[in-house]
């Protein structure tokens, strides 16, 4: 079994995988104080409640883009299951070609989703993709139809952009992003809904169009992250979600740098 572990700003999504199954998923909030022995009590819990044994687990994997909990991390993977963790960073063969003028300024996750979107979505048809990443930030990378990392857009996430209202407008509520039944809002709080929504829309639509317009239209896009299957139903600018992909480059990578695929 592998454990996999994807440490963003705002969630940590765990898998555990049985080759290349995923056996179980879990998403929890961020807390950047956690000491080693908190994720290790904490991994145990959803081990037990996955009725999964920590002595099975063969290999740790982890991307982080929270420095204050990469090495806590790794500590809990030597104390709790006995495993030196690979930590994805420049110096891990992803084997994805990155082109990025200063490769180590590429997130971790950027680079392990643009790994599984390409042998899930890009390679067979040799088609260029673009990843859309619903996280903290939202997040727009391409990849080339020879599966070479090209670069990509960050945007604030439409969550940041709702705090950004609520602390900047001293009349304008706190408000929940979701979709609102109409465009035209009728009450303070819908119009806010249908800004943040609709105009989060508008601005997928655009930057996918212009990546499209660069990498040609034969490019797919996929999207990932907490948001996306919010967003992806009201526009046809995405083709796929796959809620599941940063995990999945995980367990690519880490088979790649065992010498053997799984």
């Amino acid at each position: 079994m592998l454990l996999a572990l994807d440490i963003g700003n705002t969630n940590i999504v765990v898998g555990v995988f049985r080759d290349d199954q995923l056996l179980h998923s879990w998403r929890l909030s961020t807390l950047r104080q956690r000491t080693a022995d908190e994720m290790g009590m904490w991994a145990l819990q959803l081990f037990q409640h996955g009725q999964l044994t920590p002595a099975d687990v063969d290999g740790v994997v982890l991307a982080s883009v929270v420095p204050t909990l990469t090495r806590p991390t790794a500590e809990m993977s030597r104390r709790y299951f006995n495993r030196e963790p690979l930590i994805v960073d420049g110096s891990v063969d992803t084997g994805m070609p990155v082109l990025y003028d200063a490769p180590a300024e590429v997130g971790a996750d950027r680079i392990v989703n643009s790994v599984a979107a390409y042998e899930r979505y890009g390679r067979a048809e040799a088609r260029p993709l673009i990843v859309v990443d619903f996280g903290t930030a939202t997040t727009f990378d391409a990849i080339s139809a020879k599966g070479e990392y090209l670069g990509g857009v960050i945007c604030p996430g439409v969550n940041i952009s709702a705090d950004a209202l609520f602390q900047r407008a001293a009349r304008l509520p706190r408000v929940d992003v979701r979709r609102p039944d109409v465009v035209i809002g009728r009450t303070t709080v819908g119009s806010m809904q249908s800004g943040l929504f609709y105009g989060y829309i508008g601005l997928v639509e655009g930057i996918v169009a212009r990546m499209r317009g660069e990498l040609g239209e034969r490019t797919a896009c996929v999207a990932t992250g907490g948001l996306a299957e919010m967003i992806a139903p009201d526009t046809k600018a995405i083709d796929a979600v796959d809620r599941d992909l940063t995990l999945e480059g995980l367990r690519l990578i880490w088979s790649r740098n065992q010498g053997a695929a799984r």
